[in-house]
């Protein structure tokens, strides 16, 4: 009888990651793939549309958790995806990043002895008590499995005596982004918003911190303001809808004059305005990620970062919020850094997490 592995994903980082494993399992008709989504995301632009462009199949079960407060939204994955689990009774559960959906389907395979393998293993990112940083935690201490995009995230784990189990398998989102590149929409997105390559900055903000603030969130505006001004790039910003609100709250619809605002789009668009444009900022783990992999510098409005190799090699630079009025300019108009090569692996890393996990099973 053929292995049962069910993969657990809730949010738009973890349907890119499913869809490149998904690919490799039936390619290699390596095991019984169960898909499981949580609902974590449940917004169109954030989860159908993926599905479609990424020809994720449907999953086998869906469990409609919704948007709430982390304790409440990590307790209904907990209970909806333990039944689940008593009932396909899998050999291995996967997990991906470090949202609520991960560190509850790590606990409930946990607390019923499933194996756990954790997919993005080893991250570590102040301020210590964000609750991403609390969920990859606890998620690499109850796994099994824990596979590294990057060196560093394999010393990250040993620094906490997590040492068995550890693969640095290279960054499945590398796999995918080389995979859909000749899909990318670059030509058609640009066409559509009058665009002209290498003359507009890609912009994305939607964290808490710098959005939810309108001390930080005029600095960010303020900066584009500058920098635009004086590079004469475009702004193009495919809005969040937090985001929007805030501005509107706060009153600074006025900073979105000079910008050319869009609504979020789907993958393959994003990636072909990712691909046209100059420069990126963006508080997105996945953007500034993808920003590397496109060979785009990128200023990352963060206090930190998961990806700090990036950072240490100088590519992307990372601006406090509130200095980002006189920051942004000067950041974004450094190109002095020379472009540091296969920081996360070659595009192979779903070749050799299956292979490991396939592995581990015959053992």
């Amino acid at each position: 009888m053929k292995n049962k592995i069910v993969s657990l994903v809730g949010a738009r980082p973890q349907f890119v990651k499913e869809a490149v494993i998904a690919s490799e399992v039936h390619k290699t008709n390596a095991w019984n793939h169960i898909l499981v989504h949580s609902g974590q995301h449940y917004d169109a632009n954030m989860s159908d549309l993926f599905f479609e462009e990424l020809h994720i199949p449907t999953p086998q079960y869906f469990l409609e958790v919704g948007s709430s407060r982390h304790g409440k939204q990590t307790a209904l994955v907990l209970e909806k995806f333990e039944d689940i689990l008593l009932r396909e009774k899998p050999d291995i559960v996967i997990v991906y990043g470090d949202t609520n959906t991960t560190v509850a389907g790590a606990l409930a395979a946990a607390k019923l002895k499933i194996p756990v393998a954790h997919i993005e293993a080893g991250i570590r990112q102040s301020p210590k008590d964000m609750p991403e940083e609390i969920n990859r935690v606890v998620t690499d201490h109850l796994s099994s499995l824990l596979f590294c995009c990057s060196e560093l995230s394999r010393q990250n784990l040993q620094k906490e005596n997590i040492i068995d189990g550890v693969f640095i398998s290279g960054d499945i989102m590398y796999d995918l982004f080389l995979r859909m590149k000749p899909y990318f929409l670059k030509d058609k997105i640009l066409q559509r918003l009058h665009l002209h390559e290498g003359k507009y900055t890609l912009v994305t903000l939607h964290r808490d911190f710098n959005v939810d603030n309108k001390e930080n969130l005029v600095s960010i505006l303020e900066g584009l303001h500058s920098y635009s001004k004086a590079m004469g790039l475009t702004i193009v910003f495919p809005m969040h809808p937090r985001t929007q609100k805030r501005i509107e709250e706060f009153n600074l619809t006025k900073y979105l004059d000079f910008m050319n605002i869009i609504e979020p789009i789907g993958y393959l668009e994003l990636m072909g305005l990712l691909e046209g444009c100059a420069n990126v900022v963006t508080d997105s783990g996945g953007l500034q990620k993808e920003a590397y992999f496109a060979k785009k510098q990128a200023a990352v409005i963060m206090p930190d970062t998961g990806w700090r190799e990036i950072i240490e090699s100088g590519w992307n630079q990372l601006v406090p919020a509130n200095m980002a009025k006189e920051v942004l300019p000067q950041t974004l108009g450094n190109k002095s850094a020379a472009y540091p090569d296969n920081l996360y692996g070659k595009g192979e890393a779903s070749k050799l997490i299956v292979k490991a996990i396939t592995s581990t099973l015959k053992n």
